[in-house]
């Protein structure tokens, strides 16, 4: 009788835990935290995670008795979830799976949707409240929890696409290249403009140098008309002299 007894405890102690582990499906690597009454099992929401494509923070919320699912469409409002990488961090809006309307969904899985974008390890903080159950947990993928996010390039067949950070440095050199031939074309404009100010300058100053020139020209001509007609005078009043001392 006490063998059957110890038998159906292990067997009870062992549901929850069975039900989680039908609910999370495919779940490779997850972590189970306790708050209260209630187990929240969390990792990412597809594993392996990988850089560049949309992924989740996961969170199966269960009762820590039974094993149900909780389900609570204003779970959001009280619970807040936090995305770390390094010493940055992003509040995220944590959704319900299963909508009650339709029966589409999962019963008691919640999600927080992200695009991981560097490959390493991350963070997910939860904290709020769980139906007036205050939580305060924070996990951190390690082999032990939750997988970290990888970068694809391991797995891209048959041609590896760029990573976010090569794609980066190719968008600052880039940046910088047209940066420095904008910085050129600038100078040589203002190089073009100095020329032809220049060359406006000299032009300017070659007509009225021309003109100058011009109007010497004329003053000597003038000048010489002048002399000639004051030199004809003057020859014209000397011999009139001489042909009145003729006459006498």
């Amino acid at each position: 009788m006490r063998a059957r007894v110890l038998l159906a405890l292990a067997v009870m102690a062992a549901v929850p835990a069975m039900l989680i582990a039908a609910i999370a499906g495919p779940a490779s690597a997850h972590v189970l935290k306790t708050a209260g009454p209630y187990h929240l099992l969390i990792g990412f929401g597809d594993e392996p995670a990988y850089t560049g494509e949309q992924n989740s923070v996961f969170l199966l919320l269960t009762s820590a008795k039974t094993g149900a699912p909780i389900v609570d469409e204003g779970l959001g409002d009280t619970l807040k979830v936090e995305v770390g990488y390094g010493t940055q961090t992003k509040l995220l809006p944590l959704v319900a799976s299963y909508d009650p309307d339709s029966g589409q969904g999962t019963r008691g899985v919640y999600n927080a949707y992200f695009v991981p974008t560097a490959p390493g390890d991350y963070t997910f903080h939860f904290f709020g409240a769980i139906r007036g159950q205050q939580v305060n947990i924070t996990v951190s993928s390690s082999p032990t929890t939750f997988d970290s996010a990888h970068d694809p390039a391991a797995i891209e067949f048959p041609q590896q696409a760029p990573s976010n950070a090569q794609l980066a440095q190719r968008l600052i050199a880039e940046s910088n290249r047209l940066s420095a031939q904008i910085h050129a074309a600038d100078a040589n404009a203002a190089d073009a403009k100095a020329a032809d100010t220049r060359a406006a300058s000299g032009s300017v100053a070659l007509t009225v140098g021309i003109a100058g020139l011009a109007a010497g020209v004329a003053g000597l001509c003038v000048g010489a008309v002048a002399l000639a007609r004051s030199r004809s005078r003057s020859r014209d009043s000397a011999a009139d002299s001489r042909h009145t001392v003729s006459v006498e």
